[in-house]
């Protein structure tokens, strides 16, 4: 079953759940490079807010056996779950003094995604590009973000220099950068996955993986959008300084970059040929920020795309 018709489906079956005090909208939502997913939006006359619910991997589970009816059972209970029980009131947001203290940046790629960056205030960096966020926090619907689009600069008679700059500030202090060995996180991530009963492994092979491994991951502490961590201030230079050496950069996805210490015996197309064949085989495409490989120049104090 294709999945425009699977979403039709659903929305039948949900709309005749709830009844006609609901109204139940398929919405194609375009994220990250270009990736277009299916979302479903169930609007209440009661709450002025409701989660967008995406379907492609309801479809995924459907195609696999899963029933319809198990479906939307299950899309109904994220929903009335999700909903929050007050109004948000977002009055606020239409006050720049107000929303200047949270207003953070993120990196995505410049040319996957150059129809949508049309929209957005942003500013380019090497292939990539800086776009700017509001980081909401609230007690009706807890941490969030809410995109910054070209209406809200207007609207708020700002720029992006302004944008960049309060971003600098707001960043590092809202998002704290830490970098660990590669060992260390990936580690991190055996762990939790035998608490789930995911992965078991043998000490000898643990000290296998972790042991002599010179790649070092850097993103942010709530490790989401990571990746623009390469943009806090001083944070390469430091960096760098402790390994002393210039510092390759591997974007391993949006949310964390891979640092490596420039080595004269490295073979940067090999290097090349890993990141590609990662965002190819183990990342999400919504996920991928680059093909390229990065060089922190620790002399110049600035990155280039190698």
């Amino acid at each position: 079953m294709e999945l425009k018709v699977f979403a039709k489906k659903v929305r039948e079956r949900i709309s005749e759940e709830l009844g006609e005090e609901f109204e139940v909208r398929l919405q194609e939502v375009t994220k990250n490079n270009n990736v277009t997913l299916q979302g479903l939006l169930i609007l209440s006359r009661t709450h002025n807010v409701s989660p967008t619910i995406y379907l492609n991997p309801f479809w995924e589970a459907h195609e696999k056996g899963a029933s319809l009816e198990a479906v939307v059972e299950k899309l109904l209970c994220i929903y009335r779950e999700d909903t929050p029980e007050k109004d948000v009131n977002m009055e606020f947001f239409k006050n720049f003094k107000k929303v200047k203290g949270r207003i953070c940046y993120r990196l995505i790629h410049r040319e996957k995604n150059r129809k949508f960056l049309k929209g957005i205030p942003h500013i380019e960096f090497l292939d990539l590009a800086i776009c700017f966020f509001y980081a909401y926090q609230g007690k009706v619907l807890g941490d969030g973000a809410i995109l910054i689009h070209n209406s809200h600069m207007e609207m708020w008679k700002t720029d992006t220099a302004e944008l960049l700059r309060l971003a600098q500030e707001n960043s590092p202090r809202l998002f704290p950068w830490e970098c660990g060995a590669m060992g260390s996180v990936a580690r991190e991530i055996l762990e939790e996955q035998e608490a789930l009963g995911e992965c078991c492994m043998s000490e000898e092979e643990r000290q296998e993986i972790f042991e002599g491994v010179p790649m070092k991951v850097l993103s942010n502490t709530s490790r989401v959008h990571g990746a623009a961590c390469i943009l806090y201030p001083g944070v390469l230079e430091r960096l760098a300084g402790e390994e002393g050496a210039d510092l390759y950069i591997l974007p391993s996805s949006v949310h964390e970059v891979i640092l490596l210490p420039v080595d004269d015996g490295e073979r940067e197309e090999l290097l090349k040929e890993m990141i590609a064949e990662v965002n190819q085989t183990m990342v999400e495409p919504e996920d991928v920020l680059s093909d390229s490989l990065y060089r922190y120049d620790r002399r110049k104090k600035c990155v280039r795309k190698l």
